[in-house]
């Protein structure tokens, strides 16, 4: 009985996601490189207010390459851009949102593998 483990280990191996989609992401929209999670987008979102909507979660699942989880959030969002418009760094996330959108759409068969 020594040595079994019944629970999935919930550590993300980084190296087993596919990192391309985050990469087109990044240059269609570099200024996300700049964010530093202060939470003023998420304070201020509409989404935010009406459903379970983060901001900042999608940052997160973009960067551990969850895109499922991604693609899931991404259409809570109504691209009102009060984000944008209050973020300090000046993170342009309605058009992240926009291009995020149009990566995943594109990169669609490349879901069904996982």
């Amino acid at each position: 009985m020594w040595g079994f483990n019944i629970t999935k280990t919930r550590a993300i191996d980084f190296d087993k996601n596919n990192r391309e989609p985050m990469m087109e992401i990044l240059r269609l929209e570099p200024s996300i490189r700049v964010c530093i999670a202060c939470g003023a987008c998420t304070a201020t979102c509409t989404s935010g207010n009406l459903t379970p909507f983060n901001i900042r979660q999608l940052n997160v699942f973009m960067q551990r390459g969850e895109y499922q989880e991604l693609k899931k959030e991404m259409h809570k969002c109504m691209l009102c851009g009060k984000c944008t418009l209050v973020c300090p760094r000046g993170v342009n996330l309605r058009h992240l949102i926009l291009k995020t959108r149009e990566v995943l759409l594109n990169e669609e068969p490349l879901f069904a593998q996982n």
